[in-house]
């Protein structure tokens, strides 16, 4: 049986459950954005700020930044173990990847409690 994408003893159903559910929500948070922006048209950065100020908006976006990580890094993994046979080069691009998911992890916790 084939480990998981974490390699932390999860299955395969386990990881496509995490991208199917970090796909559902990633959808909501997007049709809140464009139905917010639809009936609330922002001109300018006072407006943007005054959206994300609030606890819920600031909330969402988070579990939204969550699920992007989520989603992407299992789907990366499937990528990166189907098509790259190297032990080592994938070795490499996952520890980069990772590494790189994890800044994007701390810059949008520092952009979100600014």
């Amino acid at each position: 049986m084939l480990k998981s994408a974490t390699s932390s003893g999860r299955g395969g159903l386990q990881d496509w459950l995490i991208q199917r559910i970090s796909a559902i929500l990633l959808s909501i948070y997007i049709l809140f954005l464009i139905s917010f922006l639809v009936f609330h048209p922002i001109n300018d950065y006072l407006a943007w700020h005054n959206l994300f100020a609030k606890g819920g908006v600031k909330f969402a976006t988070f579990i939204a930044l969550l699920c992007l990580l989520a989603h992407s890094w299992i789907g990366i993994w499937t990528v990166l173990t189907d098509y790259l046979h190297n032990v080592w080069i994938r070795l490499c691009l996952q520890i980069f990847i990772a590494v790189l998911l994890l800044l994007y992890l701390i810059w949008g916790i520092q952009i979100l409690w600014r």
